[in-house]
């Protein structure tokens, strides 16, 4: 398993630490106290913002139990991509939120969530006994005045509470509003209108050689191509900007420690993530957004050039995508669900890093509900009337042929075998599955069926099958419906 680990030290020349924080950005909940903003609207942009997009680069430290802050540096990031007019994130979606504040009225500015590796990472076993660091960014438009910037995480009843804040004075020294020279070249593969008024993809590859652009190339077309034959993605294709990046290798492939393969490629993808054989994640966030910054860029993808199945999504960092396995179009579908709208995992059989606590409250994913109380589903209004609540499915059945899948899935791995049979397990495992929901009463119909977020008891998903549950290609209504809910607030 591949983990960085930094030693952090102070940052004092770019910013400063707002009370109830240590120079060093160390988390004190207890003294750390939220800013009263004087409003909740979106502001004009043109009067606090300009052009550019502001980065702060900080790193994120801690175990478990504990986070600490230090902020690494603040660059100017390219053309503000997003929008100039939905500024406040009224969705709340993610682990963490950050909001952007003036210094000097608590005018709100502008705010996102999102979530990161390191809330994935203090999740997993390892975070109990050890220290992770991880280097993390925020990104805005770039403030006309000093601002304070606030990090905000959910708390045990999914509130979100200040954890860190910082202060930002744009005209500042150590503040660079210089951007990046662009030195990579750019591939146009879709472009439907300016950037502001769009959801702008970036697409990157990794471990391909410098031979291989073409099929870098081809690889980035094919896969944009999937994504858009896809609901919701298909009927809002003309609200999306895809450019993709070159990075050229000097080696194909990237790093797969459970297989022995050990290479250095210009992002540093790596398999077996928390020691997770197919997760598929890059530690290396400056270099991935220094790159990502030669375009305007919203949402972030990045091509392996590997067959081997493995990828990732997390909510506004990035999606990773094994672009030479059978299952691409679905991995390319499913992590961008997580990437692009915090859709939770629905299926429960598959082995995980995560340690999944008991669930006490409600989740706050659109997709999954603890369901407390019936009456208050969140997704009741797309609910037939007749439709039983919890609703009813062959759970046992299905249930004992997924684990039995899950067994072979594991032998296979650890006999090192070729990756077509783990393609012809998972072809077999599509077969099955739809032999039982063919069988099912409810299984065209939004309900509420037990099984989801990696829990066989306790948590619902809104349909029967879903491409956040099984590999079948297709999101459910609900599903669809958060997509173009993060559409629309990025073309409005």
């Amino acid at each position: 398993m591949s983990k960085i680990f930094l030693l952090l030290l102070p940052v004092l020349l770019l910013v400063s630490c707002k009370p109830g924080t240590s120079p060093s950005g160390k988390n004190d909940p207890k003294s750390t106290t939220a800013i009263k903003v004087v409003n909740k609207g979106d502001v004009s942009y043109t009067t606090w913002f300009a052009s550019n997009t502001m980065r702060l680069d900080y790193f994120h430290s801690g175990t478990a139990n504990e986070e600490h802050f230090a902020v690494d540096q603040v660059v100017s990031d390219g053309s503000w991509p997003g929008s100039s007019t939905q500024l406040i994130d009224k969705l709340e979606l993610g682990i963490y939120f950050f909001e952007v504040i003036d210094k000097k009225t608590n005018v709100l500015l502008y705010s996102r969530g999102f979530a990161s590796i390191f809330g994935e990472w203090k999740t997993t076993p390892e975070a109990d006994s050890v220290w992770g660091t991880f280097h993390e960014s925020l990104r805005f438009p770039w403030p006309l005045k000093p601002v304070t910037v606030i990090l905000n995480r959910r708390d045990a009843e999914n509130k979100f509470q200040p954890i860190w804040s910082t202060d930002i004075d744009p005209a500042s020294r150590q503040v660079t509003n210089a951007g990046k020279p662009g030195s990579e070249k750019v591939d146009v593969i879709m472009e439907n209108g300016s950037s502001q008024q769009k959801v702008d993809l970036v697409i990157l590859g990794d471990g391909y050689s410098k031979t291989g652009m073409d099929k870098f190339r081809n690889d980035a077309k094919r896969l944009t191509e999937a994504l858009f034959n896809a609901e919701p993605f298909k009927s809002r294709k003309n609200d999306f900007n895809v450019r993709a990046v070159e990075t050229p290798a000097e080696v194909s492939g990237v790093c797969k420690p459970h297989h022995n393969v050990y290479k250095r490629s210009p992002l540093s993808v790596h398999y077996s993530s928390f020691d997770s054989e197919r997760y598929a994640l890059t530690y290396d966030n400056r270099t991935v957004r220094d790159v990502a910054s030669s375009v305007p860029y919203d949402f972030t993808i990045i091509l392996l050039n590997e067959k081997t199945y493995g990828g990732d999504g997390i909510y506004n960092l990035y999606t990773t995508v094994s672009a030479d396995n059978k299952f691409a179009d679905y991995i390319m579908i499913h992590e961008l669900g997580h990437h692009l709208a915090a859709l939770a995992d629905e299926y429960y059989t598959s082995s995980v890093a995560y340690e999944v606590p008991d669930i006490k409250v409600e989740p706050w994913e659109t997709n999954i509900t603890a369901m407390f109380d019936k009456n208050k589903l969140k997704w009741k209004d797309l609910v037939e009337a007749g439709t039983p609540l919890p609703t009813p499915w062959n759970k046992e059945a299905f249930d004992k042929f997924g684990y039995t899948i899950q067994k072979t899935r594991d032998s296979i791995r650890a006999a090192q075998l070729p990756e077509n049979v783990m393609e012809d397990l998972f072809i077999r495992q599509m077969a099955g599955e739809d032999s039982y929901f063919a069988r099912e009463q409810y299984k065209d119909k939004i309900g509420a069926f037990e099984g989801a977020g990696y829990t066989a008891k306790g948590l619902y998903r809104p349909q029967l099958d879903c491409i956040m549950y099984t590999r079948h290609m297709k999101y459910c209504n609900v599903c669809r419906k958060s997509i173009n809910a993060v559409i629309d607030y990025y073309t409005r």
